[in-house]
């Protein structure tokens, strides 16, 4: 028998500590040889700490959210015995299920289906607010006044006595168990519950919910902040409180830009499909040269601002884990399929989690966009030492004056969000009319 300490190894040029960020093995668990332990995190990169031995777990170096320094014992193991092997062969506690799994049929499905009938034995559940159900005297006058007829189908409302088998479907009577609602209470024209039975039943005793598919109650529930989320959180609160941020939001009309895109995507071959994102970056590093302000970061320690000739194009991409900022290297230098591609890949790596350490570094500019879930109007924050990012906003259709004569045309807003110690308002401004000819006349990116 032996003990093997796993210490946190070197992940990283310059790395002190990590953070743990999930733990996927606890003390007395058996673990074999390569099985992950633990993922561990910094500048955003995560990385699954293995095991090169099998054994029991001991020990283990902290909690989700602790730092552990590069070099200590993140996780101690004693090593593979007889008696320990019979040990970890012990089998585990099962864990209890939360669902039994059934499925609830669309009304669709209910209309088509049989009535079901079951005996209604489920007792009231609480409401919101500590009230359970409604009250025996309410329950007493409900049946003694028929609810006000809703509609045609419940001309004259019949009572179910209480301890009646109900007729119903199992997602009216799963709708009424999460309300606390007694079926044998509610009223119904053919003896058969239906939802707006379930609807005329709280609108008359007074229920707050009368919308289909409610849900069931949820009690409060606390989230320690840990991980990529910390991470932006402590970067978004260092960039509010260190950048004068001051937002300009100019509209664009992208009808012909939209016409390109929807035409190069019928003949796309084997390329990816493209996105306005590929079309505004090379708007974006086109005009660039004359703007260099923008395209640069600053070093506010250092009093140095450096003007970036490359664009390094950061792009905010949603993932499981948060949002994650992939970047385009050189933007300026690819043409609009390769950099659909690139968009392609590296979406698909942050969100899977394979992003690298390179791949989430160094950006020069941002953009981000939400596609149609973009909004109207959007106030991006800085991330420094960046001095610059832009969002896009969604593609909306307006009728709008051209050449005297009213049209329907596509419009967006850019919303462009800079550092004003660095960009002045009157550059930000001519930088986004620069945008405007190579934006509205999409065979100027082309050419």
């Amino acid at each position: 028998m032996g003990t093997y300490q796993f210490k946190l190894p070197d992940i990283g040029e310059g790395i002190a500590e990590a953070e743990i960020v999930a733990w996927h093995v606890k003390v007395g668990d058996r673990v074999e040889e390569d099985q992950q332990l633990a993922d561990m995190m910094t500048d955003k990169a995560t990385v699954e700490m293995e095991s090169p031995v099998a054994g029991i777990v001991q020990s283990l170096a902290g909690e989700v959210g602790d730092q552990v320094p590069i070099g200590s014992v993140l996780v101690t193991i004693e090593t593979e015995s007889a008696g320990a092997a019979e040990a970890a062969a012990a089998p585990a506690t099962e864990e209890v299920p939360l669902a039994d799994g059934a499925a609830v049929p669309t009304q669709a499905q209910e209309d088509a289906n049989p009535t079901l009938e079951v005996a209604n034995e489920t007792p009231p559940l609480p409401l919101a607010g500590g009230d359970r159900g409604v009250g025996a005297s309410a329950q007493r006058e409900a049946q003694a006044s028929p609810p006000a007829q809703t509609s045609e189908a419940h001309p004259q409302p019949l009572p179910q006595a209480g301890g009646e088998k109900v007729l119903t479907t199992p997602a009216v009577r799963q709708r009424a168990r999460d309300l606390g609602i007694d079926l044998a209470q509610v009223k119904s024209a053919d003896g058969r519950i239906r939802h707006a039975d379930l609807d005329a039943y709280l609108l008359y005793n007074g229920g707050s919910v009368s919308a289909r598919g409610a849900g069931p109650l949820r009690a409060d529930e606390q989230i320690k902040v840990v991980g990529l989320r910390r991470k932006i959180a402590e970067n978004m609160q260092a960039a509010k409180r260190r950048i004068p941020h001051f937002t300009l939001v100019e509209e664009f009309d992208v009808t012909a830009l939209e016409d390109t895109r929807a035409m190069m995507n019928r003949d796309r071959g084997s390329n990816p499909k493209l996105t306005l994102l590929p079309f505004l970056i090379t708007a974006f590093a086109r005009t660039f040269p004359d703007f260099p302000m923008i395209n640069a970061t600053y070093d506010d320690e250092g009093n140095v601002i450096t003007r970036h000739g490359s664009v390094h194009m950061g792009m905010a991409a949603q993932t499981p884990a948060g949002l994650m900022v992939p970047v385009i290297r050189n933007a300026e230098r690819l043409s609009i399929w390769q950099l659909a591609a690139e968009v392609a890949r590296l979406s698909d790596a942050a969100k899977s989690g394979k992003a690298t350490r390179e791949e989430l570094t160094g950006p020069t500019f941002t953009i981000s966009s939400l596609g149609p879930m973009g909004g109207i109007t959007s106030t991006p924050v800085i991330s420094p030492p960046q001095v610059a990012t832009v969002a896009v906003n969604k593609v909306e259709e307006k009728v709008v004056p051209v050449n005297g004569e009213l049209e329907i045309r596509k419009r967006m807003n850019l919303s462009l969000s800079c550092d004003h110690r660095v960009v002045d308002g009157w550059d930000a401004a001519t930088f986004l009319a620069a945008l405007r000819p190579l934006i509205e006349n999409p065979l100027r990116l082309l050419a």
